[in-house]
């Protein structure tokens, strides 16, 4: 398999981080861009070091904001400045948001949608004309299967900005096919542990209107919701399945790879909803005379 040049958003926890060690340990060169390198005491930037002497890999820590115009520009100039190309561009980066959806401001929403929807936009404006020259390369954006699965409530935001983040990825996919670029789309289940996604959830800010549902009908229904999808996660749920899964994918021949690959140990229903919706979306391209926009063209 040839090494590729891969950029990850979000690669400071969770999946990201999970997914850029372990696509380095495939012989890949990972970028693994965080928005504040020194954030968290410098802890992930020392796992990536340990990680990169102790095992030989070829990881570079990479600050890219997907919140910042400018930020997005100079991270892809740096890599194209050192590696010459991108292959894979990974859209990891991600923020959640637990409460009543009442009590979210506005602000907190768009801010929700920059980080989860519109910084994809920001990083594809980037590095899209770097992939397009080439005629080549892959897109992989990390949904969720809330965007078709069971809904719980209080992630409404969250759900909500994975779905636009979901209806970005089919779009783009077709039109990057005719360009040589292919896309899939990772669709993770709720995996309570072994993240940080709940845990640095953001928390509403209309904290008065909060509490009319914390203390009225709807107390303890929060802690009902976490309970409950922890209970559906089986005991060898392991979220490093979603980042085995990515470098499975991009070990694929190019025009061989799924649209979705699920990873669900909960089994939402999200699957077989996505079946039917991707289906449906595969017929009305045949009927509109675009069916040839499913699949890439041939690298050039």
């Amino acid at each position: 398999m040839m090494s590729k040049i891969i950029l990850i958003t979000g690669a400071s926890s969770g999946f990201g981080a999970m997914a850029a060690l372990e696509l380095s340990r495939a012989g890949h060169t990972v970028y693994a861009s965080m928005r504040d390198p020194a954030a968290h005491d410098g802890k992930p930037m020392g796992e990536i070091a340990r990680h990169r002497q102790e095992e030989d890999l070829d990881i570079r820590p990479l600050a890219l904001d997907v919140t910042s115009d400018a930020s997005v520009a100079n991270a892809v100039e740096k890599l194209i400045g050192e590696a010459g190309r991108l292959d894979v561009l990974i859209h990891n980066a991600g923020h959640m948001g637990f409460g009543p959806t009442e009590a979210f401001t506005p602000e907190q929403l768009t801010r929700l949608y920059d980080v989860n929807v519109v910084g994809t936009q920001r990083l594809n404006r980037a590095a899209l004309p770097h992939m397009r020259a080439a005629g080549s390369g892959l897109v992989v954006w990390i949904g969720s299967t809330s965007t078709r699965g069971g809904t719980p409530p209080f992630l409404a935001g969250y759900f909500a900005a994975k779905a636009g983040m979901d209806s970005l990825a089919q779009s783009y996919a077709l039109e990057l096919a005719r360009f040589g670029i292919e896309t899939s789309i990772v669709v993770p289940g709720a995996f309570t542990q072994g993240t940080q996604h709940f845990a640095h959830a953001m928390q509403p800010e209309d904290t008065a209107r909060a509490a009319e549902y914390w203390s009225g009908p709807y107390a303890g229904v929060d802690g009902e919701v976490l309970r409950g999808l922890a209970g559906l996660e089986p005991d060898d749920a392991d979220p490093g399945d979603v980042a085995r899964a990515v470098v499975d994918l991009i070990a694929m021949p190019h025009g061989s790879r799924p649209f979705r690959v699920h990873v669900d140990p909960s089994d939402d229903g999200a699957e077989v909803v996505n079946r039917v919706a991707d289906r449906v979306r595969a017929q009305l391209l045949e009927r509109i005379g675009l069916a040839g926009l499913l699949h890439p063209s041939s690298p050039t």
